[in-house]
């Protein structure tokens, strides 16, 4: 019985030979995804923007009727854009609600939103849990944890493919995470969808998606440069491409199988998280090609970049032999 292939051994496509118009249009969608960034800004969430925590417990039911406090709560003259999901058991839920901003700093507008959703539940048959409240200071104290989080992880990445490779693979594996970050934060801001911890996470995840599929390619890299010495750099590195592109759309699609039901089926509170990751599925593959590979063209990798060069004492010692 013959194995399915979805793509044959042999393929040769040039991914190269439009390398430059590709990289010029991933400049301007990075440039385009921090414009939006900057004038439209992220739609925080609760826990970068501050707003109140709400646990309940549904005592007389096995299982928390999600879809009814979603209606009864977001029907409150008070509250707008719940977040409300199961928390622990499934008759558990937390409701998550962010305080407008003409609200921030307003004790009174926080206490009487928490009381009109705590009275709303209490009148379902809840058990009230806890009332959290996510200050700005704290939630500012998130951003700024998350941004360090996010950028220690692609600085810790360009270093440890510094030290297995070269610098120039370095760079480009740092460039190319950069290029990932920024389609997707330019995602959220052009639909404003939520930016929560859960994308945080996502975005953690496209981070090692893109690096594990640009190392594999920058590993086939480095054999062929040492295999085909005099192959000319652009045909080398459209080989290597190639040659791993099996298992890059292997990988693409059990991905995907396991992720777009997630998207179309899945809970709300999820939505934004594996929206994220679906589309840095394609952004991160599509960035280990056109952008990842051919960088290394414009930062002077060559066919003698990973032999070693002859030292003096080599020289000598074969000096000396010869002699012999």
């Amino acid at each position: 019985m013959k194995l399915l292939k979805l793509v044959p051994q042999d393929t040769n496509i040039k991914f190269l030979k439009l390398r430059v118009p590709f990289f010029i249009v991933s400049l301007l969608l990075m440039a385009a995804s921090w414009t939006l960034v900057a004038t439209m800004g992220l739609n925080y969430g609760v826990d970068f923007a501050g707003g109140q925590v709400v646990q309940a417990t549904f005592t007389e039911v096995e299982t928390a009727p999600i879809e009814d406090i979603r209606v009864r709560v977001d029907a409150l003259e008070s509250v707008s854009d719940p977040v409300i999901q199961r928390f622990g058991d499934d008759n558990e839920v937390a409701i998550r609600v962010k305080l407008p901003p003409e609200a921030e700093g307003d004790p009174a507008f926080a206490n009487a939103m928490t009381n009109a959703i705590v009275i709303e539940l209490e009148s379902m048959g809840a058990r009230i849990d806890g009332v959290d409240s996510v200050s700005g200071k704290v939630s500012g104290e998130f951003r700024n944890d998350a941004v360090l989080a996010l950028l220690a992880a692609m600085l810790m990445v360009a270093l440890y493919i510094w030290v297995r490779f070269e610098w120039q693979f370095g760079v480009g594996a740092l460039f190319a995470l950069f290029h990932d970050v920024s389609l997707t934060l330019g995602m959220f801001a052009l639909f404003q969808m939520e930016f929560s911890l859960q994308i945080i996470a996502a975005i953690l995840a496209i981070i090692g998606y893109s690096l594990n599929d640009t190392i594999v390619v920058y590993d086939r890299i480095r054999e062929n440069l040492k295999k085909y010495r005099k192959m000319p750099l652009p045909e080398l590195l459209d080989l290597s491409v190639n040659e791993t592109l099996a298992r890059t759309v292997m990988t693409s699609l059990t991905l995907l199988v396991a992720l777009l039901p997630l998207l179309f089926f899945g809970p709300a509170s999820l939505f934004g998280m594996v929206a994220a990751i679906t589309a840095g599925l394609f952004i991160g593959t599509y960035s280990s090609v056109y952008l990842a590979s051919p960088i290394l063209i414009w930062l002077g990798v060559n066919s003698d970049s990973f032999v070693p060069q002859e030292t003096e004492a080599d020289r000598q010692e074969k000096k000396v032999l010869g002699q012999l």
